[in-house]
């Protein structure tokens, strides 16, 4: 059925757009459209986008250069602006809850705190005292509330309802999805992730301030180097930073070395940067100061030796050496040497920072300290957005700002102190590492900061973006060691050479700190007196962005003289030699490692263009290499890899201005062969690293796509590289896919590629030569070469491109927009944009895309996610055409993609989920309402010819018309091809419910409720009549949704049906007794959650919960904004059957919206609060800012899921949650209002009363209900008076003043109304409604009630109309006992927490009805809910089985069946209890008095259906053989009424009865307890047996009462007798109170157990109960054998166990005393019977057998069987008295040893072969047992066999 549906809906041909806005659009429709943006125009815009850039100006190269193409390209990419295709965008609406009011809840308003009272138990007297029921709490004393003005004001219910619909119209929110949650975030398909602005990467960053730098003397300059090292990676992971603090004093030491100082040299702050955190990072700080004689030791000596602060004796010592230090400064200023160095262990400062920001603000920090924590393998970074480090220890970006002092340098004589802080945005006046100002710049001069340019330890995958060239020059290591000159002190003068002149040294090395920013020489730092120093020094260059062969490094090596010769000239340098490295090698930027050999004589002539192997000159030590160093470069223009190199090489000799042959490495290209290469170059791309195809990967795809466009000229020849640069591009795009390396967003894009097709592809620049030519010719070719490539490609390329359509997707989509706008300028039809042959392209890869998704499904389940990304992809490609192309060929790709969707779909159920996100993403198009024709459809109907209000005569509107109306409501094939997107959608829905399959209902549903939700918050339906047009777009969903409504879960509680809180009974959402009563007469609702489905016999939900809600919500926005009159036309021709669903549907909605308590706490309780809405009326208003749903979804999530709200979110989500309900309530207000207008059947008005009253809360309409519906409500039959009363009656005890005002209001009114009408029924059933109401509700508010009561005297007292009738005195006697049932209520209200004394109450509350059954039976069923409740489900059964006997009482006084039961004497066999029931006599009882007994029990089903509750609580308690006495009422009755159906389920539930019977079962444990004490009142000295669940211990009960009791008078008070003596008032303390525990067990006569052989017959019906009190005559409870008495009380109870009651009266107590001697013989006797019992089981025991036999013939069981022989049969008694029981003591021995005898035997059977021995054992213990005992077993009382009349000779 589904793919039959499916396919129908594909194969409607959908509407030619186009066409039919060129022609058929009316004028209105055409404003109509332009609500929504001129639709026609496009809604794509190109637009370019200024490159966001961190510094104040674009890094580039200096002008005046020509640089080389690659170069040139490099820029332009960097430098120009984004090229972004956007969506004009129709934002949303927000800040819709602003002006939110404050609805106010009765379940939000908590009871005063009232003192909790302690029951007092004084207030109970004897049963048989007066009963509670009388009041003498006098109602005048109170004062009314405020009346309601103009109650009775209203001439016609016409004008009322006017008057309501006004009202409820007032202050709505227009917005129903602005107060529901969003869509689930998992679920938006729809939504396209913007993909990040390309930008350039930097890691966590961190500022690193250098606060000062100290010795103990300070006598000389002092220069400071920092960087990072990563100990584990073995790698230098930042470049340098510089810096130094010294005084003026220093620096004048050196200014002969300085020329000038820059600014930027001064920086004291610098910012690092660390992609990769780990726990082996490290700051590493190097010491430096000017070269001076002697080794470090020395130069360290006065630190250590002289210290400041003895400055007495060491002035003068310290001013010389500062005059020592100010000469070398002079002499050798520019050399340095190292001096001292330190460490630090960032991340151990950074994680001591984190941590003290939970703990301390400690300040200090050891720095260079070894770090244990281990490191965890960490991702490597490839995208701006990556994921933060799992790694706990590595929160780079949190921590809080540190000082960190070291003072482990050179013995504790220098410290250092730096400053640690996090940098989220960058500082004011901050230098990249080029030097160039970064934004924002500092408005006045402040010290600089410099960011410091990081070298990751691992590969980073992203892009270039900025130019940047930069070249690390690393001298490593020297060696003169076989040198034999001098040369000692050894330092490297570098520089950069543009030529071999001395001047053609370029300044381009960047300097270090207090100094120029750049220099044309550096020298390296000296070891003194060192042959082979190994150098730490690193050099940062700027590369020039043009070189040539005659660029290079330059090495000159130097001897430094410390000492100034006298002899010697000024000058303190020797030279040593020479060495170089031309900086490109064939055209290729030198890095890596060199060993350079050194020249000793003058440089030869072009040097600089040779290696340095190559000169005949005089080398040092025959040209060995002796200079070792590395080279690093740092570039964005330099690709350092070969096959990108050769590709763009041979790229750029294709665009001309190359001299062939082109040079490449070692290998010349002619013109002939460049194609050849070219092609094998873009082959060989993807062999090219990653990371280096990745910082590449726009260049290299720019110059790809060129390809693919551009036919090339090679040699004369045209060159169609398209097809192999196609196939490069999709090899690409898989690798970068493949790769583990790379993230991917949640379509599955690979994030770089996203980035490159939103903001870097561009159209190729066409040719030069074509560029004069005009360019439209030769723009058309990008897409459609494209798309001709992807359809004719084959073999790996074509499965690639496909998997990854996505990609050239939207590749296609960009350069379709680019041509657009092109040819916009020209003006031409969306028709004629695109060609024919590109259209026939685009339809076949459309198709080969659908048939790829089928495929992956078919080959390899386990890549269904791969079909399900292509999926979207094609949906969101199809998407993108509708703004770009013939949007009728656009709907003809949809139809083809459905139709081949449709025809797999029956094998794979996979594709059906599938084609719901396609449609889904469709539908969410920008004008999705446009294309979909919506101003077409009929938002209105005729006004109705027939505006009066009844039914019949809307006979004159034509039969058509009727057709026409409710055929809106369904998915015709005129609406499908209309309103093509939304019939294919609808179908889906409907298919998809129809499969009755949880998942892909659920999708459907989400799609089109995240599509009204979209409509809803669009700020273009604001109208009220777009609003209704829309509505009208989805009439079919309402049809659709009233004929699913078996699969909803209603309970609204938004949880899956698998457990939760939910499954409890409490939160089953409140179901309408009436409705509880039709299922097999459930007097209290213990129903199921599906209640109302299992009564139209349906098939459970198949929707969870919170899907189901997403529909009715769908439905009730429908409802909302379509038209009044449609709606009211289509309720007036609807079938009687689809009206119940809908009707039913609504009663659902009600439920599901029902507003739920936010209480501040984490678990929010559900209390089921009904409230009441009053637009209008004084309620507080919520006016305060809000967190918003639906802009920031999250918002909505987090407080969703959260545990640990605030209560300001907290009261947000009631404030949100309750406009809801309030909204939907008033939605279906409306609805049923419009219903009630033109329908007045009678099951309408059923449901119309269920939820207008029941849950609705417009008190106005309960007005109405009375005015308008009196007649039907008081008739004989109808249940609604009951539902009404029951109701109204709740909302009086309502704490919410106006609920009460206005249901005080409508209770008058229902009895001025019902007064002329049946006055005694609406008496009986308020009466009753109170009496349910206070007997089942815990929270219940008295005093509100009796203020409502008071009120509605007031309304009696001034009505002036009925002062001459009977009225006010009916309603004040009825008032007056209402207020009596209140007072029993307080009582209750005191015994809640003891469930015994409650029950007590109730049932005297219940016996005090005695007279009116009504009431008897209701507070029956109270008080059977409650036992329910406890769990206590036989006494439950028994109120029930009461219940029913009254009834049955009642109906043979009415009528004699035979079939029925003859009043309550038929009830006795289940308990002779229920004969209390015939007091209800005829002279008490008329039946024929009006409103007595006219509930809907006193009826025969209420009757079997009071029973059926019965049976099935026996059954839960286990008492099985009363459900069969119970059905055998019920059973005579079925079979009269020929109710088969019933007695085949009756039989089932009897046969699994008595197979239950047959199981063991635990029946219950029993306890007498007494009360003694004044402080009980009339509890005092009562005693009671009370009933306690199976296996229940005495601890248990005891403890029990004692925590109850011991809350009333306080612990002091209460004492626990622990004894079972008897309790003597006088040694008891009149202050206290006691209680005493004793376990009882039921007691029979002999003649008794001949008829109670089976257990539960020893457990049913039990009266009478006896406990033992064993006792000495000494006073002592135990003693020896010949003194231990024992005394038996047998006591005897009001009633039989089990009754309506857990506990009962004493009322007779029987107590007989046994001799030593007849204890000793009940022993024997029990012993005895175990024995048998054990012996002859059907299957035996033996560890049971084993333990008796032990206790009975064991050697050493102390008072055991031989020691009571002993005692009692040694001797025969001198008291003949005593003879007897002497006799029946030896006769029981007699049996005993028999016993005895036969469990030994039957233990050798049982044994296994280990206990041989322990048998032997027993047999021996047996033997020896029964020799001891034969002598006094055998020994006879000769008088007890004398004869008993002796023989009278003498009459012989």
């Amino acid at each position: 059925s589904l793919s039959l549906a499916l396919s129908e809906g594909c194969s409607l041909e959908p509407l030619d757009l186009e066409e039919f806005f060129m022609s058929q659009l009316k004028s209105g429709d055409s404003a109509l459209m332009q609500e929504f943006g001129d639709f026609p125009d496009d809604d794509l815009k190109v637009e370019q986008v200024e490159k966001e850039c961190r510094t104040i100006r674009h890094s580039v190269p200096e002008d005046g250069v020509e640089l080389d193409p690659h170069v040139r390209d490099c820029i332009k990419s960097y430098t120009q602006p984004w090229l972004v295709v956007s969506r004009s965008v129709y934002s949303e609406r927000t800040g819709l809850h602003k002006l939110l009011r404050k609805q106010t809840f009765e379940s939000d308003f908590q009871p005063e705190n009232q003192e909790k009272t302690s029951p007092t138990l004084a207030t109970l007297t004897d049963d048989s005292g007066h009963t509670l029921t009388s009041s003498d709490f006098n109602l005048r004393c109170l004062t009314p509330d405020k009346r309601v003005e103009g109650l009775l004001a209203f001439s016609s219910h016409e004008e009322l309802d006017r008057f309501n619909q006004e009202t409820r119209q007032g202050n709505r929110h227009p917005e129903l999805f602005a107060l529901y949650p969003p869509p689930d975030e998992d679920d938006t398909v729809e939504i396209r992730p913007v993909p990040d602005c390309p930008r350039e990467h930097i890691g966590e960053r961190v500022m690193i301030r250098c606060l000062s730098i100290k010795f103990e003397i300070e006598i000389e300059p002092i220069f400071a180097t920092m960087a990072l090292y990563d100990l584990k990676e073995k790698k230098k992971i930042s470049e340098n930073f510089y810096c130094d603090l010294n005084s003026e004093q220093f620096k004048n030491f050196l200014k002969n070395h300085t020329d000038h100082i820059d600014p930027s040299s001064t920086a004291k702050s610098a910012i690092f940067s660390i992609t990769y955190p780990s726990t082996d990072i490290y700051l590493v700080i190097k010491i430096e100061k000017v070269l001076q004689q002697g080794e470090i030791s020395d130069c360290v000596d006065p630190y250590v030796t002289l210290r400041e602060c003895d400055s007495g004796k060491n002035k003068d010592k310290i001013e010389k050496l500062r005059n020592q230090a100010d000469s070398f400064c002079q002499r050798l200023g520019r050399y340095r040497m190292p001096f001292a160095w330190a460490t630090v262990n960032i991340m151990e400062v950074i994680n001591s920072a984190t941590l003290e920001r939970d703990i301390t603000d400690s300040e200090n920090t050891k720095g260079g300290k070894s770090s244990s924590i281990e490191r965890r393998g960490l991702p490597r970074r490839n995208s701006e957005r990556y994921s933060t480090i799992d790694e706990p220890f590595c929160n780079v970006s949190g921590f809080k700002p540190a000082t960190i002092t070291i003072s482990t340098i050179i013995k504790q004589v220098c410290s250092i102190k730096l400053d640690m802080s996090p940098v989220n945005d960058t500082p004011t006046s901050c230098l990249s590492t080029e030097l160039i100002p970064l934004k924002p710049v500092a408005e006045k001069s402040t010290r600089l900061i410099k960011e410091v340019l990081e070298f990751p330890s691992s590969e980073v995958y992203v892009p270039h973006n900025i130019y940047r060239n930069l070249l690390y020059v690393y001298p490593q290591r020297l060696n003169f060691v076989n040198r034999l000159t001098s040369a000692r002190n050894i330092t490297i003068k570098i520089q950069f050479m543009s030529g071999e002149d001395p001047t053609s040294a370029m300044c381009v090395i960047f300097g270090k700190s207090s100094g120029p920013e750049f220099l044309s020489e550096v020298y390296t730092p000296v070891t003194y007196h060192n042959k082979s120093p190994d150098f730490y020094e690193e050099l940062k260059i700027a590369l020039p962005a043009r070189l040539t062969e005659r660029h290079h490094l330059l090495f000159t090596f130097f001897h430094i003289s410390c000492q100034q010769k006298q002899n010697q000239s000024g000058s303190c340098e020797t030279l040593i030699g020479y060495s170089w490295l031309p900086i490109l090698n064939i055209d290729r930027l030198q890095t890596g490692q060199y060993c350079l050999p050194i020249i000793l004589e003058r440089l030869p002539v072009n040097y600089s263009l040779h290696t340095p192997e190559v000169p005949p000159v005089k080398w040092m030590e025959g040209h060995k290499g002796l200079f070792n160093l590395e080279i690093q470069a740092v570039s964005s223009v330099h690709t350092q890899d070969n096959h990108l190199e050769r590709f763009f090489t041979l790229c750029h000799a294709l665009e001309g201005g190359v001299i062939f042959p082109v040079r490449i490495r070692e290998e010349k290209i002619p013109e002939n062969k460049l194609e050849h290469e070219l092609k094998l170059s873009i082959i060989a791309l993807s062999s090219s690293s990653l990371e280096a195809l990745v910082l590449f990967l726009h260049r290299v795809l720019d110059k790809l796509f060129t390809l693919i466009m551009q036919p090339m000229v090679i040699a004369g020849q045209t060159a169609n590289l398209a097809q192999i640069a196609f196939e490069s591009v999709v090899s690409i795009v898989n690798s970068l896919h493949n790769s583990q390396e790379l993230i991917r967003d949640q379509l599955g894009r690979n994030s770089l590629l996203a980035t490159y097709l939103y903001w870097v592809f561009r159209l190729p620049d066409p040719p030069r030569d074509m560029q004069n030519a005009g360019a439209s010719s030769f723009f058309f070719q990008f897409h459609e070469e494209l798309a001709l490539q992807m359809v004719v490609s084959t073999g790996v390329c074509r499965e690639n491109a496909y998997k990854y359509a996505w990609f050239f997707f939207e590749l296609l989509v960009k350069s379709m927009a680019q041509h657009v706008s092109q040819l916009d300028k020209y003006n031409i039809p969306r028709r004629s944009r695109f060609s024919d042959r590109f259209k026939d392209d685009i339809t076949t890869i459309v198709s080969v895309v659908t048939a790829e998704i089928g495929t992956i499904l078919v080959k390899q389940q386990k890549e269904v996610e791969q079909a399900e990304k292509v999926n979207i992809s094609l949906a969101f490609f199809l998407y993108d055409l509708m703004s770009l192309m013939d949007r009728g060929f656009v709907f003809h790709l949809v139809k083809n993609y459905c139709n081949q969707m449709s025809a797999k779909s029956v094998s794979m159920p996979t594709l059906i989920s599938m084609r719901l996100e396609f449609l889904r993403i469709l539908c969410s198009h920008e004008h999705y309402l446009n294309l979909s024709l919506f101003f077409s459809s009929p938002a209105s109907a005729p006004a109705s010819p027939c505006p009066s209000i009844s039914s019949q005569s809307s006979g004159s509107c034509s039969f058509q018309e009727q057709q026409r109306i409710l055929a809106l409501f369904e998915l015709s094939p005129e609406f499908k091809q209309q309103h093509y997107l939304t019939g294919l959608l609808l179908t889906e829905l409907s298919a998809a419910l129809d499969m009755e399959s949880e998942g892909y209902g659920k999708t459907s549903i989400n799609a089109i409720y995240s599509l009204l939700c979209a409509h809803d918050l669009d700020h273009r339906c604001i109208k009220p009549e777009v609003r209704a047009k829309v509505a009208a777009l989805y009439l079919p969903l309402v049809g659709i949704i009233i004929e699913s409504t078996n699969y909803l879960d209603f309970t609204g509680t938004g949880k899956n049906k698998s457990g939760g809180p939910d499954d409890d009974l409490e939160n089953v959402p409140p179901i309408n007794q009436s409705v509880a009563m039709a299922i097999a007469g459930n007097p209290f609702n213990t129903l199921g959650r599906n209640a109302l489905l299992s009564m139209q016999g349906k098939s459970i939900a198949t929707l969870a919960a919170d899907t189901s809600r997403h529909l009715l919500v769908c439905f009730l926005w429908v409802m909302k904004n379509a038209d009044r009159n449609l709606i009211q036309r289509w309720t007036t021709d609807m079938p009687p059957s689809q009206l119940n669903k809908l009707l039913e549907l609504l009663t659902i909605c009600i439920s599901c919206f029902e507003y739920r308590v936010f209480c501040t706490i984490s678990v929010l309780f559900f209390f089921h609060a009904v409230f009441i809405y009053h637009p209008g009326t004084d309620r507080t208003m919520g006016q305060r800012e809000v967190l918003r749903w639906r802009k920031d979804l999250t918002q909505w999530r987090q407080t969703n899921d959260r545990q640990d709200k605030t209560k300001a979110e907290l009261d947000q989500e009631a404030l949100i949650s309750g406009n809801l309900a309030t909204e939907s309530n008033l939605i279906v207000l409306d609805l049923l209002e419009t219903i009630v207008q033109v329908r007045t059947v009678l099951n309408t008005l059923k449901l119309f009363m269920y939820i207008s009253v029941c849950v609705c809360g417009c008190v106005y309409h309960r007005v109405c209900v009375c005015v308008q519906f009196g007649d039907l409500l008081f008739e004989e039959e109808a249940e609604q008076c009951a539902d009404l009363c029951q109701k109204v009656l709740q909302y009086c005890s309502s704490p919410v003043d106006e609920n009460r005002s206005q249901a005080c209001a409508t209770l008058y009114l229902i009895m001025r109304y019902s007064y002329s009408n049946n006055f005694s029924r609406v008496k009986m059933q308020v009466t009753m409604s109170l009496a349910s109401l206070v007997g089942k509700s815990s929270d219940f508010q008295e005093e509100y009630l009796r203020r409502s009561l008071r009120t509605i005297l007031a309304y009696a007292e001034e009505d002036t109309e009925m002062q001459n009738t009977q009225l006010p005195s009916q309603v004040d006697e009825l008032l007056r006992n209402l207020n009596s049932i209140l007072s029993d209520t307080v009582k209750m209200r005191e015994f809640q927490e003891d469930p015994e004394m409650l029950m007590d109450l109730m049932y005297r509350i219940a016996k005090g009805y005695q007279t009116s059954p009504d009431l008897r039976l209701t507070w029956l069923q109270n008080m059977a809910e409650k036992h329910n409740n406890r769990k206590c489900y036989t006494e439950s059964a028994m109120c029930l089985v009461h219940a029913a006997a009254l009834v049955a009482e009642y109906l043979s006084m009415l009528e004699d069946h035979k079939y029925l039961p003859v009043g309550s004497v038929t009830f006795q066999n289940i308990s002779p209890n229920v004969l209390e029931e015939s007091a209800v006599s005829d002279d008490i009882l008329s039946p024929d008095e009006d409103g007595v007994c006219s509930g809907r029990y006193f009826t025969e089903s209420g009757l079997v259906g009071l029973l059926e509750q019965a049976a099935e609580l026996f059954s839960n308690g286990g008492l099985y053989e009363a459900v069969n006495e119970v059905y055998k009422i019920i059973i005579p009755i079925l079979e009269a009424h020929r109710d088969f159906r019933k007695l085949a389920s009756t039989h089932d539930k009897l046969q699994r009865a008595f197979d239950n019977i047959i199981l063991k079962r635990m029946f219950g444990t029993y306890f007498r307890v007494g009360f003694y004490g004044a402080k009980f009142g009339d509890l005092d000295e009562r005693e009671f047996i009370y009933k306690e669940p199976g296996i229940t211990h005495l601890p248990e009960i005891s403890h029990r009462l004692e925590n109850f009791y011991s809350q009333c008078f306080g612990d002091d008070t209460l004492v626990m007798i622990k004894d079972s003596t008897p309790v003597d008032r006088k040694q008891l303390n009149p202050n206290k109170a006691y209680i005493q525990i004793t376990y009882v067990e039921p007691y029979f006569d002999d003649y008794e157990m001949k008829d109670r052989l089976t257990n539960f017959e020893k457990n049913f019906n039990l009266r009478r109960f006896m406990y033992t009190t064993p006792f000495t005559k000494s006073g002592r409870p135990r003693g020896e054998l010949n003194e231990q008495y024992k005394r038996k009380t047998i006591l005897t109870t009001m009633h039989a166990f089990p009754y309506v009651k857990t506990r009962i009266n004493v009322i007779q107590k029987e107590e007989f005393d046994l001799t030593p001697i007849e204890v000793a013989i009940e022993d024997m006797q029990k012993k005895t019977r175990e024995l048998a019992v054990a012996t002859h089981r059907e299957q035996p025991d033996a560890k049971m057998l084993q333990m008796l036999l032990q206790g009975s013939v064991g050697a050493t069981v102390n008072q055991g069987p031989l020691e009571v022989a002993q005692v009692f049969l040694n001797e025969i008694p001198a008291d003949p008295k005593l003879f007897r029981h002497h006799n029946k003591l030896r006769l029981c021995f007699k049996e005993f040893i028999m016993r005895c005898g036969e469990a030994v035997e039957k233990n050798k059977h049982l044994i296994a072969s280990d206990q041989k021995e322990y048998q032997q054992e027993l047999k021996k213990n047996y033997n020896r047992l029964r020799e001891n005992l034969r002598p006094m077993l055998e020994r006879k009382i000769p008088e007890l066999y004398k004869p008993i009349i002796r023989p009278r000779l003498e009459n012989r």
